[in-house]
C-alpha cells in the first residue's frame, strides 16, 4: 500500500460553542433545537444543503408511528399550517406524509428561531480529541480545512463518524456477521391515477392484481435484489413516493460501496418504473420525477455504550429509571440483509410488545469517550433492537433528549455521564415530554 505523508498545518479554530451537533437529520436537528431551547450556544453542523436528513434529502415518503412527541408534533403542526397556498394535497396523503420541500423550510426556520447556529454545506471528517475527551470536530467545506470546538459533542451523524474517529468501541451490523440491512435510494414517480390506484406500504402488504399476486410478481420480474413493492402517497397530486430499491452487502461507512449501491440503484429505478406500468393498476402512465440526494443506509455502527439496548427491553415496554426519550413504539423493521422483502428476524404484521418502551440516557453515553453524546440510531442497542428504534419519529425524540442532557451537562460544568438525569428529566418535562 502506498502513503502520501500530508505536510503539517494549523487548522483555523473557525468557532466554538457550548453544544456541537454533527449531522442535521432527525437526530441532529431535534438535538440542536433542545440544547438551544435549554439555554446553550448551538452549533449545527450538516454537509447537505438542508437539515432533515433521510425525511428530506434522502426524500423518506412518510414518518412511520413512532412515538408521542411534543416536538414531532410541533414540526408537523408547523408543516400543515404552512400548506395553505402552497401546496394541494393528493387523495390519500395523511399527516405523516412528508412534503420534502417544505419539511425543509420548517425545520430551517425552527433551528434559527431557537437560536442555532448553522454550518450547511459542511462535512464533518475527524474527530479532535485529548486525553479521552472528544473537543470539537474537523470539517472540511468550500472554506477549506476548519476545526469547530465544543464543550459536548453530539455525534447525530447516523454512522457515528464522531464516535468512530475519537475511538468508541462499536459493533458494525448485527452481532454474528457484521452485515448490515440493505441499503435504498428513494425515488417519486408521477403520472399515478390515484382513483383507481392501491400502495402496497409493507412487506406483508398482498394484493392480487390482473397478472398475479403483487409481491409475488416483484420477486419474480424485478432484478435481485430488488423484489418487493412498497409505495406510499405523497402530498402532490398523481405523484407516489417508491421504496424499491434494493443493495444488499452494503458497509455504508464506506464510500467505495456507497458508490456501488448508488450505481446499483440507479439502473434497478427504470425497471421498478416499467414493472409498475405493467402489473399495478392505476400506474399504467407513471414517469420517473426525481430521486434522492443520497442512498438510505438503515444500519452501520453500534456504539458500545453504558448500557445496550435489547429487543427484550422493547418488546416489555421497559420505562427505565434515567429514560430521555418516552412512549416510544414501532415492530423489528429488519429489511431482509441477503434480498428482498422482510429479514427472517424481523416482525412488523405479528409484532407485539407489552406496552410503549423508553430509551435510558445510558444508551446514548459512550462507555469510554468524555465530551461526547450519541443521537439517533447510533446509540448503544442490539441489530433486532435498533431496527425499532431507528426510525425517524423515534430519533427525533433521542435527539430532543440528548440535546437537553447536553445543555444540562454544560450549564452544571460537568462531563455528559456525571450529568444529573433528575435535572434532565425535570427539562424535559417542561418540554412537555412525559412518562
Amino acid at each position: 500500500m502506498d502513503f502520501y505523508t500530508e505536510p503539517e498545518r494549523k487548522i483555523e479554530i473557525a468557532d466554538r460553542t457550548d453544544v456541537l451537533v454533527a449531522g442535521g437529520g432527525p437526530a441532529g436537528y431535534s438535538a440542536a433545537i433542545a440544547a438551544a431551547r435549554n439555554g446553550a450556544d448551538t452549533i449545527l453542523v450538516e454537509q447537505f444543503n438542508c437539515v432533515g436528513g433521510m425525511a428530506t434529502s434522502g426524500m423518506m415518503s412518510h414518518f412511520t408511528d413512532g412515538c408521542d412527541s411534543p416536538l414531532f408534533d410541533e414540526m408537523m403542526d408547523r408543516v400543515h399550517r404552512e400548506t395553505a397556498g402552497i401546496f394541494c394535497p393528493a387523495q390519500g396523503a395523511g399527516r405523516h406524509q412528508i412534503s420534502h420541500e417544505l419539511l425543509k423550510k420548517v425545520l430551517l426556520d425552527m433551528l434559527t428561531e431557537a437560536g442555532v447556529r448553522l454550518k450547511l454545506y459542511t462535512f464533518v471528517c475527524d474527530s479532535i480529541c485529548e486525553n479521552g475527551r472528544v473537543r470539537g470536530v474537523v470539517t472540511e467545506s468550500k472554506s477549506g480545512r476548519k476545526a469547530l470546538l465544543g464543550t459536548i459533542t453530539v455525534d447525530a451523524t447516523g454512522d457515528g463518524d464522531v464516535a468512530a474517529r475519537a475511538g468508541a468501541e462499536f459493533q458494525l451490523g448485527r452481532e454474528e456477521d457484521s452485515r448490515c440491512q440493505p441499503v435504498t435510494l428513494m425515488f417519486r414517480i408521477g403520472g399515478v391515477d390515484y382513483s383507481r390506484a392501491h400502495l402496497p406500504g409493507s412487506f406483508e402488504h398482498l394484493l392480487d392484481v390482473p397478472k398475479g399476486e403483487i409481491q409475488a410478481l416483484a420477486r419474480e420480474h424485478l432484478p435481485a435484489p430488488a423484489g418487493h413493492v412498497l409505495v406510499y402517497p405523497t402530498w402532490l397530486p398523481g405523484e407516489v413516493c417508491v421504496n424499491m430499491t434494493n443493495v444488499t452487502g452494503i458497509d455504508g461507512t464506506r464510500a467505495e460501496e456507497l458508490t456501488r449501491a448508488e450505481l446499483v440503484c440507479r439502473k434497478q429505478m427504470p425497471e421498478i418504473v416499467l414493472f409498475l406500468r405493467e402489473y399495478l393498476p392505476g400506474f399504467e402512465h407513471c414517469y420517473l420525477v426525481t430521486s434522492a440526494q443520497n442512498v438510505g443506509v438503515r444500519e452501520t455502527r453500534h456504539f458500545k455504550g453504558l448500557y445496550t439496548m435489547t429487543a427484550e427491553d422493547i418488546v416489555a415496554g421497559r420505562v427505565f429509571d434515567d429514560w430521555i426519550a418516552t412512549h416510544n413504539w414501532f415492530n423489528f423493521d429488519i429489511h431482509n440483509v441477503e434480498g428482498a422483502g422482510l429479514d427472517k428476524d424481523g416482525a412488523q404484521k405479528h409484532f407485539s410488545a407489552r406496552g410503549q418502551y423508553t430509551i435510558p440516557y445510558r444508551a446514548c453515553v459512550p462507555e469510554k469517550v468524555d465530551g461526547l453524546l450519541l443521537s439517533g440510531r447510533n446509540i448503544s442497542g442490539t441489530h433486532k433492537a435498533h431496527s425499532n428504534f431507528r426510525v425517524m419519529p423515534i430519533c427525533m425524540n433521542i435527539g430532543q433528549g440528548v440535546g437537553t442532557a447536553a445543555a444540562i451537562a454544560v450549564r452544571d460544568g460537568v462531563e455528559p455521564r456525571h450529568a444529573d438525569i433528575r435535572e434532565i428529566q425535570k427539562a424535559l418535562n417542561q418540554q412537555g415530554v412525559t412518562v
